[in-house]
């Protein structure tokens, strides 16, 4: 056999394995039979693939199925507590660590906040602290460690695994994956967060079943994850998605990257923070001074939704502002990709129906066609675990799937 032959045959039988592993994981129980019609692979391929899987501890025969006649069949499943990632979210000020299983069900989280003055080497040495106390304290042994995802905020080169740019740490060109994968010696993952987010949507949230869809995190910056034909859409240089440095006012403030009027000026946190300063300095009343004991320093998207949840009209005027701005944004992603979902996650977005109501209003004031109003605008389900889920899941993907970026579900 040729070198050639010999690498398109272990391409195959990758190919076959990820195919099986993702049918099993998607039936949630199935039998041989059932795997080898869904596949068109023959019944001895099925048999001796499924017969590595099971001997690698993967996947476990289960309870019999329903017998079409004959014997009845034996049932396999997915092993999901014997194998775990470590799950990283690299935010602007804090850090998300978790251990997940093969259904990203979480475990032993823990959150380290980010400091001002946080160099390459402090950011590499919390991570492989936190990633060794994870496994400590839940005594998973090494081998059963398949990987480390890490979602970073910023721009981020995810085939080389390094952190282009983390705007909130002032670093750039942290080779994340060589670095980590040096100490830990298992496969390192290594995307942007809001990328890493939408992934985890498709895998595990609002977006199962879906090829196309459009994940949007709202907090200290404002970022969409694109998911196209079940793939991960980055753009030519990994720009893709970065909505908060859309134009949303020419007139409007200076961003921290030098333009002026970005959407995440007016709409994430800075943005209401310094809203509610302005209307302050003017002398408005509002329970937002008192419920920050006076302090600028301590208002917060925070504190403002619990004074608009108390009915306070600035809290209120300042959250509706923010969501017609995001829905001005999310019209022009509706018009430009039209895709079937868009799911809204962050911090800012658990102020819930007080900046969803006015988004989804623009929405659909501003669409041109039946089909536009047709997108559907829902808020994460997966909450404040939607960055850890989608990091772990960079690396679920690669098992389960040939190419990390398939999120589809193979039936």
């Amino acid at each position: 056999m040729t070198n050639h032959m010999v690498g398109s045959f272990q391409l195959m039988k990758s190919l076959n394995r990820s195919l099986i592993l993702n049918i099993i994981r998607s039936a949630g129980m199935i039998s041989r039979a059932d795997i080898a019609k869904k596949t068109k692979l023959t019944p001895p391929t099925v048999t001796n693939i499924t017969g590595g899987l099971l001997s690698e501890g993967i996947i476990l025969e289960g309870q019999t199925g329903p017998s079409s006649g004959g014997r009845k069949p034996i049932m396999l499943r997915i092993n999901s507590r014997n194998f775990f990632i470590a799950g990283v979210d690299v935010g602007v000020k804090k850090i998300r660590f978790g251990l997940a299983d093969l259904n990203a069900d979480l475990s032993y989280q823990t959150v380290v906040p980010i400091s001002e003055r946080m160099s390459e080497a402090d950011l590499v040495r919390v991570i492989t602290e936190q990633v060794q106390k994870l496994m400590r304290e839940s005594a998973v042994p090494k081998e059963k460690m398949i990987g480390i995802g890490i979602g970073m905020h910023g721009v981020v080169d995810a085939e080389r695994g390094i952190s282009v740019f983390a705007p909130g740490l002032k670093l750039k060109n942290i080779p994340l994956k060589t670095m980590l994968e040096d100490v830990f010696l298992i496969p390192v993952k290594v995307e942007n967060d809001v990328r890493a987010m939408a992934l985890g949507e498709a895998w595990f949230g609002e977006g199962r079943g879906l090829d196309d869809l459009i994940c949007i995190n709202v907090g200290y910056g404002i970022g969409a994850g694109i998911i196209m034909n079940g793939r991960l859409f980055r753009g030519s240089h990994g720009l893709a998605g970065e909505i908060g440095h859309t134009v949303a006012d020419l007139n409007g403030p200076r961003c921290t990257c030098g333009n002026y009027g970005c959407l995440q000026t007016l709409a994430a946190h800075d943005g209401l923070k310094n809203a509610a300063l302005k209307e302050i300095i003017l002398g408005r009343p509002t329970l937002i001074s008192e419920m920050a004991d006076g302090k600028p320093d301590k208002i917060s998207g925070i504190v403002i939704h619990e004074a608009a949840k108390l009915g306070d009209e600035l809290a209120i005027e300042i959250l509706r502002g923010a969501g017609r701005y995001l829905g001005a944004a999310v019209s022009n992603l509706v018009h430009i990709l039209n895709p079937p979902k868009i799911i809204v996650g962050g911090g800012i977005s658990k102020a819930g129906a007080f900046i969803l109501d006015p988004l989804r209003e623009v929405v659909m004031k501003r669409s041109i066609s039946e089909e536009a109003r047709k997108t559907v605008i829902v808020e994460s389900g997966l909450g404040d675990s939607a960055g850890l889920i989608g990091a772990c899941t960079l690396v679920l993907s690669d098992l389960f799937s040939l190419n990390y970026e398939n999120t589809k579900q193979t039936v």
